[in-house]
């Protein structure tokens, strides 16, 4: 159970962020537990990330400020292990390094701060830059599938529901467009009627020399016969 002072301090860090945003970061926590924050960092212009949306958990000890919380990634983004602590100055990997006057919002900062970074640390992961922009683009509809995501952060729900409606009048305008085979059907069917018609030229045109020779050997025929009709 939280320390009333660890409440209170939550609490005052939740009006501040309500108040006072910080850019590419939103936190809330859970509405059950005050002590289970989840968060979503927005992918910075100009790096791998750029576009994505990365979902993830802060546990907060009850002893809270004066103990550090864990922090971990749910959406899978190429940097961090999903569902792993990370380990960060930050964390509760390193309670020497902790500073009480820490809040959520320098947490957050620093976690955005370090996932745009290359440096090796535990729970994180290497990975190319094509890998990274591909899973920051498929990471809004992998965060709506999540049942707690959907229900902490409706408005990134309804970007995606709109992404979708774009991406459907796309899809049926793609469909509805003729194939190469009902392109290709009607002139071949104009071709298919075309080619009898010249099947029956070529056949008169084959048959005109069998006539001309027949005229010719009944002229002939009548040439050789006027001698005899004359004796």
């Amino acid at each position: 159970m939280a320390e009333k002072a660890c409440v209170k301090r939550l609490q005052k860090e939740y009006r501040a962020l309500c108040k006072e945003p910080v850019s590419h970061v939103v936190a809330r926590p859970s509405p059950n537990d005050i002590l289970e924050w989840h968060y979503v960092l927005e992918g910075i212009e100009g790096t791998p990330f750029a576009g994505g949306l990365y979902y993830g958990k802060i546990k907060f000890p009850p002893e809270y400020p004066f103990k550090p919380p864990g922090i971990s990634m749910v959406t899978p983004n190429g940097r961090f292990m999903t569902q792993k602590k990370i380990c960060l100055s930050m964390s509760d990997f390193h309670p020497e390094s902790w500073n009480p006057m820490w809040s959520v919002s320098s947490i957050l900062t620093g976690l955005l701060s370090f996932m745009m970074d290359t440096s090796p640390t535990t729970g994180s992961v290497t990975t190319t830059v094509a890998e990274k922009q591909k899973l920051a683009k498929a990471s809004l509809a992998f965060n709506c599938k999540n049942p707690t995501f959907r229900k902490l952060f409706p408005e990134y729900v309804e970007k995606y529901e709109e992404q979708q409606l774009l991406v459907q009048p796309d899809q049926e305008q793609v469909s509805s467009m003729p194939t190469q085979a009902e392109i290709s059907s009607p002139l071949l069917d104009g071709l298919n009627s075309i080619e009898p018609h010249n099947d029956m030229e070529n056949q008169r045109r084959k048959s005109l020399p069998t006539w001309l020779l027949l005229l010719l050997v009944s002229i002939f025929g009548v040439v050789m016969a006027l001698p005899l009709l004359q004796l």
